[in-house]
C-alpha cells in the first residue's frame, strides 16, 4: 500500500511552506479542461438539501433530504409524497437525515438502513436505525446505534453506511467538531465503527474487551467522513473526509489502525495556525493514500465500473462541496492517485453524493433546489 510517510523530508518542508504538488492540484483552474465525453441528463429536481442515494430493485431509487424526508424516484419521477415511518430528526447544522443503504440481501428481508442526527441526552448525536421498506412506508423501525457521547455542536456528524462482502456493516462518525475526541477510544466521535446488520458488536472488533475503548471502533483518528465506500476488486473499505483548510484526505481503512486527526494533518487550521504536529510522521498513525490542498470538501465516493465508459473503468469518483464539481481519479496498481480530471465544473453546483448503476453515474447536488443528475454517454 502507497502511504505518503515515505516521502522524503524535503516534501514534508514544501508542505508546510503550503507548497502543493502538481499531483495535488490536479484539475486546478487554469489546467486544460477534460474533453467532454459524456452528457448531464437531469431526472428530477425541487430536492431539499438531498444528501444521498439508495437503488431498489427494479431500477426504483430512494433519495434522502437532509431537513428529514425520504422521496421516492419511480418510472422517472419524483413522488411528491415523502415516505412515511422515519423518527424524529434534528435537522440542525450540518445534522438530519443522511446516508440511506439498502441491506445486501434487501429483496428477502425488506431492511433498509439509514443514518440521521437525532436528541440524545443533553445533545444531538449520530444515529444508525433500520426499517422494512414495505408498501412505499418504513415499519418495524428500530435503532442499532447511537455515536457516545452526544453534544451540542451542528457539525461534523459523519456519516456513510458500508455493507462489507461478509455482511459486516461500516458506519462512519465525525470528530462533531471537537478534535481531541477523534483520538479518544472511549468516544465514538471521529471514527469508523463496525456491525453486525442488527446491531450487534462483531466479536474479532479490535478493541472488543479492552477497558476504557467503546467496542464498535473499528479504525480512528478521522476528522469527517462523508464518502466511504468499497473496492471493487479488493473488497478493500476506503474512506475520504473533510481536511480544515486544505487537507482533505482518502484513506484506506484497517482494524485498529489510527488516521491521525487531530495530530498529523495536511491541513492548517481556519484561523491559519497549525494542527498538532503538523506533517510530523508519527510511527502510529497513518498517512493518505492522497490529499487535497486547498480543501475540495469531498462528499461521497464510488469506484466506477461499467461498459458505457470503458477509459474509466477503476476510477474513484469523488463528490466536491467546496470546488464545485466531480472529481475522476485515476489509480495506478498500487493505489496511488496518478491523475485527476475534475467533471461538472460548468454546472456550479456542490456534489453531495455520487453512485455508480449499470455502468451510468448518479449524482446529488446539495441546495435548496438540490437535483437529480445522470452522466451518460453523448448520443452520436
Amino acid at each position: 500500500m502507497f502511504r505518503l510517510g515515505a516521502m522524503r523530508w524535503a516534501a514534508w518542508l514544501a508542505m508546510l511552506l503550503i507548497v502543493v504538488s502538481p499531483l495535488a492540484c490536479a484539475g486546478e483552474p487554469g489546467s486544460p479542461p477534460a474533453a467532454r465525453d459524456y452528457r448531464v441528463v437531469t431526472l428530477a429536481d425541487g430536492l431539499d438539501h438531498p444528501w444521498a442515494i439508495a437503488f431498489l430493485p427494479g431500477d426504483e431509487l430512494l433519495i434522502s433530504e437532509r431537513p428529514g424526508r425520504l422521496r421516492i424516484f419511480r418510472d422517472g419521477a419524483l413522488q411528491a409524497a415523502p415516505v412515511p415511518g422515519l423518527p424524529e430528526i434534528a435537522a440542525t447544522g450540518q445534522g438530519g437525515l443522511l446516508d440511506v443503504v439498502p441491506h445486501p440481501r434487501f429483496s428477502e428481508n425488506r431492511w433498509l438502513y439509514f443514518t440521521y442526527a437525532a436528541a440524545a441526552g443533553r445533545g444531538v448525536t449520530t444515529h444508525l436505525a433500520r426499517g422494512r421498506f414495505e408498501h412505499d412506508a418504513l415499519k418495524d423501525v428500530e435503532v442499532l446505534f447511537v455515536a457516545e457521547p452526544a453534544s451540542r455542536g451542528g457539525r461534523h456528524f459523519g456519516s456513510r453506511i458500508v455493507f462489507d462482502d461478509d455482511g459486516f456493516l461500516y458506519v462512519s462518525i465525525g470528530d462533531r467538531g471537537d478534535m481531541p475526541r477523534a483520538q479518544r477510544l472511549d468516544d465514538h466521535a471521529g471514527s469508523i465503527v463496525r456491525l453486525h446488520d442488527d446491531g450487534r458488536v462483531p466479536d474479532d472488533n479490535p478493541f472488543v474487551g479492552q477497558p476504557e475503548a467503546r467496542p464498535e471502533i473499528y479504525a480512528y483518528g478521522v476528522r469527517n467522513p462523508q464518502g466511504m465506500t468499497l473496492h471493487p476488486r479488493t473488497g478493500a473499505l476506503w474512506e475520504h473526509e473533510h481536511g480544515p483548510r486544505g487537507g482533505d484526505e482518502i484513506n484506506i481503512i484497517e482494524a485498529g489502525r489510527n488516521y491521525g486527526w487531530p495530530v498529523i494533518s495536511h491541513g492548517i487550521d481556519y484561523s491559519g495556525a497549525p494542527i498538532g504536529e503538523g506533517l510530523r510522521a508519527q510511527a502510529s498513525m497513518e498517512q493518505p493514500l492522497h490529499f487535497w490542498t486547498p480543501s475540495i470538501a469531498p462528499s461521497g465516493m464510488a469506484f466506477y465500473q461499467g461498459e458505457p465508459f470503458p477509459d474509466w473503468d477503476g476510477d474513484l469518483l469523488v463528490g466536491a462541496l467546496a470546488h464545485r464539481h466531480l472529481a475522476r481519479l485515476r489509480l495506478d496498481a498500487d493505489n496511488g492517485v496518478v491523475s485527476e480530471v475534475r467533471m461538472l465544473g460548468d454546472l456550479n453546483r456542490r456534489i453531495r453524493d455520487v453512485r455508480v448503476h449499470d455502468g451510468l453515474i448518479y449524482v446529488l447536488t446539495d441546495h435548496d433546489d438540490g437535483e437529480l443528475l445522470r452522466i451518460e454517454p453523448k448520443i452520436p
